[in-house]
């Protein structure tokens, strides 16, 4: 079966060509998303039933289509990887990108580029696939690079719409930022591909990790080990969104809500973890750079939560959200606890795709508004979507037993509990993002969807949104309640002496990277698991109290005394600590002034132009000099030709 793995990524690129080609002519909406989704949704089978068979013992196999580059000694490959990673990322990938693709028919209905959005939809999923399935650094770059572009696109749709952002007119200037921003990273990516390159001479995936792993003693903590990972780390950074590369995933938020949901939830954002994941081995050689992932990602968790405290657009809250789950998912990483980090990317992928779609829900039923302060009492009106994002939100916030609590308190165990990420001080960070987390949370829930009507009545008429969009939401609820069973933590069952299910499934990518970082204290369960684990359940249902108690007042009276009393605090985290200014201000702007003032005064203008114009000018003077000797008098004609022969004729005689 894992001979048809080519089909996964090949017929989502059927359906681009297709829609991209044909789809102008195609009036159908309908006939245009069933096109759509039913190439993601095959690509979906086919990967279940090569997960079955990797289930039932099979082995990783290496699926090569063709010879794709060869120079000298260098060959690569256009091949596939299938194995437990690739196929987990793959599964979630199709799943709720097909899920996607079904609410996006009833989402998108009406648009003028319906067809062109659904090529767009079917390319990033080709391109991600790519990513994830590739056997070689080179083709997951091209994918890398390839959903990039695609989120760019995507994110700029809607390029003729206004979107507030710093500096920010229009949504094809969020796009623009968001490609510009992954730009950086990508750089550190290649940077970082060179350098592989040099060391082991190959860019095949095996061929490192057997290389790496089979003299790890000489590699571990090298200089040119850790140069690597970093500048892979920098790559992750930017696609992942971390600090300090974070800020264009916000402003992300112009397009599309279904983009968000599939760039946010379950695809480009967690490209960055899989990266780690993949290069575990490597990773696992470098104590400094598991360190730099370790604060970068705890940094980045609870910087992100603190500006979704104070958020009022529905969409952006999710957002920094999004920023301050990767921040756990990387933590995880860092510390080595690589199952972990992969259990919390499918967890997200479920209730943020979920809290995401739901979002969009609320916008489609408001005709557009999207500032929660002036929605309320919606659960009336969207009864599906009210519930639905009620189960999302329960599972982001970490409430027992959903799938959130399961990844997430694993996360916080993981960061106590190592030697390699900081213990308690990691855990304390993390602690509090997860806290503030719950708050936001509930507190977008209760501004939304109870409490006092805020909405104009004559203009609004909130209402459920269509069957394509409930039956997604429906679905990934249902996922968000059940699926942290396929990694119930130790503590919840300590009768069981076997490994939980996704880390026994896991457990042969990260064997090598295991075995090269040594033994962690993860042992067993021990009693201070269980006291953090109801350490965490607490916090979580008092944040869903206050939200409730706060929210549920209709003059909010609470919050907004806190913010007048505080306000110093409250405008560092509404206006987002500045960052993008900070960038502006440090960056963009002595670049645009060194553009203007020298690189394009002096250089272009003077230099480069006045060569060209020089040069022009020279020509021009010359001609008219010459022109003067062209007067019509014959004689003059003749003395001319005279004085030529006789110095040819002494050119001869005397040299």
């Amino acid at each position: 079966m894992h001979q048809l793995i080519y089909l996964v990524p090949l017929l989502p690129l059927i359906g681009f060509v297709t829609l991209g080609l044909w789809g102008k002519k195609i009036k159908n909406e309908t006939l245009i998303g069933s096109i759509a989704s039913t190439t993601v949704g095959i690509s979906f089978i086919i990967t279940l039933l090569i997960f079955f068979e990797l289930l039932s013992g099979g082995n990783t196999h290496i699926v090569k289509l063709f010879n794709w580059i060869s120079v000298g000694n260098f060959n690569i490959d256009w091949a596939y990887q299938v194995d437990q990673l690739s196929i987990t990322f793959a599964l979630f990938i199709t799943g709720v990108g097909f899920l996607i693709h079904v609410y996006s028919i009833g989402y998108m209905h009406g648009d003028r580029s319906f067809y062109r959005f659904f090529s767009y939809l079917n390319l990033f999923i080709f391109m991600m696939l790519n990513l994830v399935l590739a056997d070689n650094y080179l083709l997951t770059f091209l994918g890398w690079e390839g959903v990039g572009l695609a989120s760019y696109l995507l994110i700029g749709f809607w390029y003729d719409s206004k979107f507030p952002g710093v500096r920010i007119t229009w949504t094809g200037d969020a796009g623009m930022k968001a490609f510009v921003v992954n730009r950086i990273g990508d750089f550190g990516f290649l940077v970082g591909m060179f350098l592989i390159l040099i060391t082991f001479n190959t860019l095949n995936y095996n061929e490192v990790f057997d290389i790496a792993s089979s003299n790890y003693i000489s590699y571990a903590n090298t200089g040119i080990i850790t140069a690597i990972t970093l500048m892979i780390f920098l790559g992750c950074t930017g696609k992942s969104a971390q600090l300090p590369l974070a800020v264009w995933l916000p402003d992300a938020m112009a397009g599309p809500t279904s983009v968000s949901a599939l760039i946010h939830a379950a695809t480009m954002v967690t490209a960055g973890i899989f990266l780690v994941a993949r290069n575990s081995v490597l990773f696992s050689l470098s104590e400094t750079t598991m360190s730099v992932v370790v604060v970068v990602g705890a940094l980045t968790a609870i910087i992100a939560a603190s500006i979704g405290l104070v958020q009022n657009d529905i969409k952006k809250v999710l957002a920094y959200s999004t920023v301050s789950q990767l921040g756990f998912m990387f933590v995880a990483l860092g510390v080595g606890a690589y199952y972990i980090a992969i259990f919390h990317v499918i967890t997200h992928a479920f209730f943020k795709g979920l809290l995401f779609l739901g979002s969009g829900s609320v916008i489609h039923g408001m005709h557009g508004e999207q500032d929660i302060k002036r929605m309320g009492g919606l659960k009336k009106y969207m009864p599906v979507t009210a519930k639905t994002f009620l189960i999302g939100t329960m599972a982001i916030a970490g409430i027992p037993f959903f799938s959130g609590f399961m990844s997430k308190d694993e996360i916080l165990w993981y960061a106590w509990s190592s030697h390699h990420g900081g213990g308690w001080l990691v855990w304390l960070v993390l602690a509090v993002a997860a806290m503030f987390t719950a708050f936001y949370m509930f507190r977008l829930y209760y501004l939304t969807f109870e409490g006092k009507e805020r909405f104009d009545h004559h203009h609004v008429h909130p209402h459920e949104s269509p069957k394509t969009v409930t039956f997604a939401l429906i679905t990934l609820a249902v996922l968000s309640t059940i699926g942290g069973l396929m990694n119930i933590p130790p503590a919840l069952t300590p009768w069981l002496h076997s490994d939980p299910l996704l880390k026994s499934w896991l457990k042969p990518i990260f064997a090598n990277a295991n075995m090269v970082m040594g033994e962690h204290a993860h042992h067993g369960v021990e009693i201070m698991m269980y006291v953090l684990m109801a350490l965490a359940t607490v916090v979580a249902f008092g944040m869903w109290a206050l939200a409730k108690k706060w929210y549920s007042d209709a003059a909010w009276s609470t919050p907004r005394k806190l913010a007048k009393n505080y306000q110093p605090v409250y405008k560092l985290l509404l206006n987002k600590y500045w960052l993008d200014e900070l960038y502006y201000a440090s960056i963009i702007d002595p670049i645009q002034k060194l553009s203007t003032s020298f690189l394009w005064k002096f250089t272009d203008i003077g230099i480069i132009d006045g060569i060209v114009n020089g040069s022009a000018k020279s020509v021009e003077l010359l001609g008219n000099r010459i022109r003067l000797i062209q007067n019509g008098i014959v004689q003059n004609y003749a003395i001319v030709m005279i004085a030529g022969i006789v110095g040819v004729i002494a050119w001869i005689m005397f040299l």
